[in-house]
């Protein structure tokens, strides 16, 4: 039986992947880091405030994620850990040399759909060989019947990316460029956000991998920047949390037009290390759904939770001190790999 198995965001889950702080730093700058994370903060390439961070939050953030652990496999979920790897190893192509960045956020890096497993060709130059660090795991899960594939390496060349005053979008379509965080699974409804993590050339081979048994929603015009997460949060079926900044009602996908929806209360910010936050206040929203009744959400969040706890979910609060300073939550943290429940059409 494939150990890959999931359909949607809050099946009951029995199988996830949750990173690991261990070595996490600012990779060496470049022209994608900068147009990517850094251009609204710092004038050029050379301000990136680069090298590893503060012993003590890598120390905080790993014992945060073994809270996390704990209270998963308490419900009885399957936990694995993505090998640690050395960041600072210079690595490249032979048009670009870089350094690494961290395996803290699984959920970037790998897509389930399924019974497959997609590594994505992801956005930043410096995460090019983080899929390495979940080898083993894959390895395991191809064994046991899962389809493992990879999307096209792409060559990031600098003119992938757009900084001020060039206009346009922060990524070009000269090839096919996304995070998995980009994407949500909502049984055969997959929405898959265009912006400076994924650009539309991702979305057309996303749709065309997965075939008529999906449909592939671009978001576009919703939210320029990283990742899907932090603007959409499904509960379950018929309910979702949406950031009133990032998109309007009448923004919604079809799949989305008739359920009720959470508009998130302001967030409580958490605070960052170091001189600018690689996650915004929304990094707050950022919760991940055990089954269709329990959400684990950050233990500062207490407007949301009072939210959930209104529409009968249950909330497992846990204590998350750098969700801003590593740009995760516990969503990002996490790639659901196995849930339990079949392929549904919820539209």
């Amino acid at each position: 039986m494939s150990l890959v198995s999931v359909h949607n965001e809050w099946d009951p889950l029995e199988e996830v992947i949750v990173g690991i702080a261990d070595g996490a730093r600012v990779p060496s700058p470049d022209r994608g880091l900068f147009a990517i994370d850094y251009a609204a903060d710092v004038p050029s390439q050379a301000d990136i405030p680069s090298g590893p961070y503060d012993p003590q939050v890598i120390d905080e953030a790993n014992e945060d994620l073994e809270g996390f652990v704990e209270l998963l496999r308490g419900e009885g979920v399957t936990v694995r850990r993505p090998s640690v790897t050395d960041h600072t190893k210079p690595f490249g192509t032979p048009d670009w040399t870089t350094d690494g960045e961290y395996n803290y956020c699984p959920r970037d890096v790998l897509l389930p759909i399924g019974q497959t497993v997609i590594e994505t060709p992801m956005t930043l130059r410096s995460r090019y060989f983080e899929p390495f660090a979940y080898r083993e795991i894959l390895r395991e899960y191809f064994d046991s019947g899962a389809h493992w594939i990879s999307a096209p390496k792409p060559r990031l060349l600098d003119d992938t990316y757009n900084t001020a005053p060039q206009p346009g979008p922060v990524l070009n379509n000269h090839e096919p460029v996304f995070d998995a965080a980009n994407v949500l699974r909502l049984g055969r409804d997959i929405l898959y956000q265009v912006s400076c993590s994924g650009n539309e050339y991702g979305y057309r081979w996303l749709q065309r991998v997965l075939g008529d048994d999906y449909r592939v929603h671009a978001l576009s015009g919703v939210y320029d920047g990283t990742h899907l997460d932090t603007t959409i949060t499904p509960v379950r079926p018929g309910l979702v949390v949406l950031n009133p900044e990032r998109i309007r009602a009448d923004q919604l996908p079809p799949v989305l037009k008739n359920w009720d929806v959470i508009w998130a209360p302001d967030m409580v910010d958490t605070g960052y290390s170091g001189p600018f936050p690689r996650g915004s206040l929304w990094i707050g929203m950022n919760f991940v759904m055990v089954n269709p009744g329990l959400a684990v959400v950050g233990d500062t969040q207490l407007p949301l939770i009072r939210a959930l706890e209104k529409h009968g979910v249950t909330v497992a609060p846990l204590r998350m001190r750098h969700p801003r300073t590593l740009s995760g939550g516990f969503h990002c943290v996490s790639v659901d790999t196995r849930r339990r429940g079949a392929l549904e059409d919820y539209s």
